[in-house]
């Protein structure tokens, strides 16, 4: 589902117009990242917690030239599934 399609139910279930559930869902993305940002969790109970986690630096390998290559430390997001949502895809 693209960002458009997620618009587009947006508005068909609350009747907000597309260009009014563009911004609803941008302010909801944008909070999210704040939340990650600001505090590292994100959680919305049944469905789902959005966690931000550091990667360690680590050594890889570069398919094309087999050469050893230095990946850095970085931040990355995870997300764990809540109950709701894992029973309401079963």
């Amino acid at each position: 589902m693209s960002k458009t399609e997620i618009i587009e139910e947006i508005a068909s279930v609350t009747g907000l117009t597309k260009a009014d559930s563009g911004r609803a869902l941008d302010a909801v993305l944008t909070a999210i990242t704040n939340g990650l940002k600001k505090e590292g969790k994100v959680a919305f109970v049944g469905f789902g917690t959005f966690a931000a986690k550091e990667r360690a630096a680590r050594e890889g390998i570069n398919p094309l030239t087999k050469e050893k290559i230095s990946i850095p430390a970085k931040t990355v997001v995870s997300f764990k599934a809540g109950s709701k949502l894992k029973d309401s895809l079963n």
